[in-house]
């Protein structure tokens, strides 16, 4: 036989617990606040954000190319597993190539809108 459970009176307390532990995490963030710019924002999104994805792109391009390349050095007697070798290296340097133009693009709309603003 198994225990009956009772119903607990539903309190405030409860509804509000998840909202009182965000707002003390939360209270450093607005205590230390500054004031900050749009030129501001967008180069902090450039740098946690964009950078870091940019970075990641490129490091999987270039484990493509190096992974062609040991495809074709391996495999040199066969002629359809260098083709494929082949195929992957080209793909990992497309793939640097616009990682590359990325990251250029990037950095000139970066100094456009700091021209803009007199930054």
């Amino acid at each position: 036989m198994t225990p009956q459970r009772t119903a607990r009176a539903h309190t405030p307390y409860g509804v509000l617990r998840p909202l009182f532990l965000a707002g003390n995490l939360l209270l450093p963030l607005f205590a230390f606040a500054e004031e900050i710019t749009v030129y501001d924002l967008i180069g902090r999104i450039g740098d946690y954000v964009v950078n870091p994805l940019i970075f990641l792109m490129f490091s999987v391009a270039f484990l493509v190319f190096i992974w062609g390349l040991v495809q074709f050095v391996m495999n040199l007697d066969n002629e359809e597993a260098r083709s494929t070798g082949i195929k992957h290296m080209i793909w990992g340097i497309i793939g640097m190539v616009i990682m590359l133009g990325v990251n250029g693009i990037k950095t000139i709309i970066q100094n456009t809108v700091n021209t803009i603003g007199g930054v």
